[in-house]
């Protein structure tokens, strides 16, 4: 089985990871200690319900509890919601997440790709509008985008609300990394499921609070029926005790979300001023990652200075010579660009 995302340490044993993009302040203290209070409960089958967690998120977030449903990672959430729905048509912008397709594909869904334009540093547009029709069943929308780190305007959003809840057309956006932005509550569309019944917003715990080892997202709608169908098709027990408990603890780590989200933009701001100074194309990001482009196979270049960044060419609508790499901290990133400055010398 080819493994086609970031992280792979086992094959790329010690290197430096800068392809997969977590907080680089690591989880906390608080949230460890959480997880191992769940790790010690291991006789114990978890809640299939996550209870304890959606009250929790549910009162952080003032959202009904009903309307939450956790699960193994926010890919959980897209198979289980796919299985769900079983759509026969989906629409994707493109270069996008590829578990999206991933999920779809497993209900032999036909899927129309959207071509973002790099004119445009692939964000959308609301040209975007003239995609949508009565025939498509279910649209997949992430924000910040993965890999371009493009922040989609709530304007548009609410535009693709409006049509989508007109055509009866089932609206997925993905906010994973909505907490890396410098304004969050401008862009999320959480609030917007008690007005759309249409959406579906998932968010996760696995980047902002670097537990991607735990896998816990959560995903929210006002269609109740859609809930209940997901929990009818998915596995259950599908999150375990330490992560349930991991997440509970994170809701309190709000300081520290905020101190990771400066120094992001902090670091983000002085990688884009190296690259540019190498002369490497980049596309100016929002995100905690930065897409650029070289014709230097960087991947393999970067390897020899045990750095492992993420090749993007298998992403759909870009081709070979794209590279995402993660935004961390000082030390690391000067690492990179010193590495990057040899190879383009």
């Amino acid at each position: 089985m080819e493994y086609v995302h970031g992280g792979d340490i086992y094959t790329y044993k010690g290197m430096l990871d800068f392809s997969v993009n977590v907080n680089p302040l690591g989880p906390s203290e608080r949230v460890i200690d959480a997880a191992k209070r769940g790790a010690e409960r291991a006789m114990e089958y978890p809640d299939s319900r996550c209870g304890r967690l959606r009250e929790a998120l549910a009162e952080r977030k003032r959202i009904p509890a009903e309307h939450i449903i956790a699960g193994n990672g926010a890919a959980d959430l897209f198979f289980s919601l796919v299985l769900a729905e079983r759509p026969r048509t989906a629409g994707i912008p493109v270069p996008a997440f590829s578990e999206y397709e991933q999920a779809l594909k497993t209900v032999d869904c036909k899927v129309r790709e959207y071509f973002l334009k790099k004119e445009n540093n692939f964000r959308l547009t609301e040209d975007f509008l003239n995609e949508l029709s009565p025939e498509t069943d279910i649209v997949f929308l992430c924000s910040p985008s993965n890999p371009a780190g493009q922040a989609i305007d709530r304007g548009l959003l609410l535009k693709i609300a409006d049509r989508c809840e007109g055509y009866g057309i089932r609206l997925v956006v993905d906010e994973c990394f909505i907490d890396f932005l410098a304004e969050p509550e401008d862009y999320t569309m959480e609030k917007m499921t008690e007005k759309y019944s249409c959406l579906f917003v998932v968010q996760a715990f696995t980047k902002i609070h670097a537990i991607p080892g735990l896998r816990l997202g959560y995903g929210i709608t006002s269609d109740e029926a859609l809930l209940e169908r997901m929990q009818q098709v998915r596995q259950p027990w599908s999150v375990s005790v330490p992560a349930q408990e991991a997440g509970i603890a994170a809701l309190d780590e709000e300081t520290r979300v905020r101190e990771a989200g400066r120094l992001i933009s902090e670091e983000r701001s002085f990688l884009e001023e190296q690259l540019q100074r190498l002369g490497i194309e980049y596309v100016p990001s929002k995100a905690n990652y930065i897409l650029m482009r070289s014709g230097i196979n960087l991947f393999h270049e970067l390897k020899k200075h045990i750095i492992l960044i993420r090749d993007c060419s298998d992403y759909r609508g870009l081709e070979k010579g794209w590279y995402r790499t993660a935004v961390r901290g000082r030390r690391e990133n000067q690492i990179l660009i010193q590495a990057l400055e040899k190879i383009i010398k």
